[in-house]
């Protein structure tokens, strides 16, 4: 039995209402009732840190084919110059590059810093499965899992296009998660990739597949219910169908719909969030479908925001990649076809401000992120990489967090994104984001919904709590919050977390340094969430003429 006690922290833990300064104890790696009269085997010094639930990252591309296809493909990212991380000065932390698709080692500092410890690869194949957990376990410190891609394989379809006992489909979906194991079952484009390797270009949620003749919401429903009689707890994982085309916001709907009731998880929901208004024909949907989660407790969504600057999307969805090809930025893509179960597709691409369509996405993203009433049902991500690196988050949680950096970073955008976020709808603007007058309580309730967003969703006193300390060390490296944006990172951004991962945490809110994207952070904060103490930086050029892409 091992004990110990962190001292002086400033504990935070939102489901029990704690946010104070207080000690913990932890025998077995379990958070336990202090004893003063107890003798720990260590107590360590937290004075000036937050202790909080470790962050877990729900939707992030960080192994298997389709990543490494990524990396091959914009070498640029991990030559000298590219990089913005040094070779590292702790010893026990190994040379390893990267932005957009970071190598394996650089994943996990990464995310260290940012105060996450787990992460999930949203789209295994099961053939490729192997190596998806070869590459995650190469990853370190964080824990890890995936889910398995099924509904675009031919022995699936083949099933429910003969009109299979259902039971028997069941049977086969809980084989290919045993043998993958996967944690959960994510469907890109229903039915959509196997129609592309037919010559079809298009596959709405009731159009029928050319070969197989079954539509999508066949296929979104009949895996949706053999998860929940299965009883594996994170629900159907759901790229829907159109993905990044205007108007799919009918599409999106109509997944939901498919669902009838049954628990489902809609991923990267910014690029299924599109209407066709305005004289450019592609607007904001985001009030469509925030209406819509409210309305169906049953669904739960992550936001895929997009961030400007250079990424490269890397996605299992076949058929909107190569409709999508010939926007690469640089010019340069790969196309990929895996017999008998999915596809893939790798295409570098930039946002950038000026560009209309790409300033209107990053909006919707944002417009999700408050207008949806439950923040325990949306989770922040940026479909690493294909909506921006993680290392992005930093920027992001002070857009949501900080209202004067997020109208300062409004008034860099297209001039016309604020005119035509939602013009179906009235509405004043709030912080640089539509606030629409059927919620007039947002502008006083905006901070405590967003505090919210990002926080672990049960008691996290049966798990430890996540704290600093320098690695190798037995005494605790001490953070505190910085006064200036001075680079003053570098030996902070060579610490690593040593923490027992609380398993339903969601994601993680924090106080930031950082000058540009590489951030280190200074503390860690779920429920907190202070202001940010220095402006990020992010620079990209400008492209009008620039199109829709995820």
């Amino acid at each position: 039995m091992s004990t110990w006690c962190l001292r002086g922290g400033r504990v935070v833990d939102p489901t029990n209402g704690i946010d104070e300064v207080r000690d913990l104890a932890v025998r077995d790696g379990c958070i336990v009732e202090l004893d003063t009269r107890e003798t720990f085997d260590e107590e360590i010094d937290v004075s000036g840190c937050v202790v909080m639930a470790g962050g877990i990252d729900m939707h992030t591309h960080i192994g298997g084919g389709k990543i490494n296809l990524a990396r091959l493909l914009m070498p640029e990212d991990h030559r000298t110059g590219g990089n913005p991380y040094g070779l590292p000065a702790n010893a026990l932390e190994l040379a390893s590059c990267g932005t957009c698709t970071p190598g394996t080692l650089a994943t996990g500092y990464r995310y260290v810093e940012m105060g996450y410890t787990a992460a999930f690869e949203p789209a295994m194949m099961a053939c490729n499965a192997r190596h998806t957990h070869m590459e995650m376990g190469d990853t370190p410190i964080l824990d890890h899992g995936a889910y398995v891609m099924l509904g675009n394989d031919e022995l699936f379809l083949e099933m429910l296009s003969r009109g299979e006992d259902f039971q028997r489909m069941r049977d086969y979906m809980a084989w290919t998660i045993r043998a993958s194991k996967a944690m959960g079952v994510k469907v890109v484009n229903p039915g959509g990739i196997s129609a592309f390797k037919f010559n079809q270009r298009k596959l709405d949620v009731d159009e029928p597949h050319t070969h197989w003749q079954v539509t999508p919401r066949q296929v979104v429903h009949t895996l949706a219910r053999a998860l929940r009689e299965l009883g594996v707890p994170h629900p159907l994982h759901i790229h829907g169908s159109n993905l990044g085309v205007a108007g799919n916001i009918e599409s999106t709907l109509e997944t939901i719909a498919a669902l009838e009731g049954l628990p489902g998880h809609l991923t990267h929901i910014q690029f299924h969030a599109y209407g066709r208004e305005g004289p450019k024909k592609f607007s904001s949907a985001a009030v469509q479908l925030a209406d819509a989660v409210n309305a169906n407790p049953n669904v739960s969504i992550d936001v895929g925001q997009i961030m400007f600057g250079q990424t490269v999307t890397a996605s299992g969805d076949t058929m909107r990649q190569y409709a999508q090809s010939g926007l690469a930025d640089p010019r340069k893509w790969i196309g990929a076809d895996i017999e008998c179960e999915a596809g893939c597709g790798v295409v570098p691409f930039r946002y950038r401000e000026q560009s209309y369509v790409n300033a209107l996405q990053w909006a919707i993203g944002l417009e999700i992120f408050l207008l949806v009433n439950d923040p325990w049902r949306v989770v922040l991500t940026t479909d690493h990489p294909n909506g921006g690196p993680f290392t992005s988050y930093p920027h992001l949680i002070r857009l949501l967090m900080d209202r004067s950096f997020r109208d300062e970073q409004l008034a860099k955008l297209h001039p016309d994104v604020a005119a035509h976020a939602a013009p179906a709808c009235s509405g004043s603007r709030i912080a640089g984001i539509w606030v629409w007058e059927r919620q007039p309580t947002l502008p006083s309730t905006e901070t405590k919904r967003i505090e919210r967003l990002c926080l672990p969703r049960r008691n996290m006193s049966s798990r430890m709590a996540c704290w600093w300390r320098k690695a190798g060390v037995s005494r605790p490296c001490r953070w505190a919050v910085p006064t200036s944006s001075s680079r003053s990172t570098t030996a902070a951004s060579k610490r690593f977390c040593a923490s027992i991962l609380p398993r339903t945490a969601r994601s993680i809110s924090t106080t930031w340094r950082s000058d540009t994207m590489s951030c280190a952070p200074v503390a860690m904060a779920a429920g907190c969430c202070p202001q940010p103490v220095s402006k990020a930086r992010h620079e990209c050029r400008a492209d009008p003429e620039r199109r829709a892409h995820r």
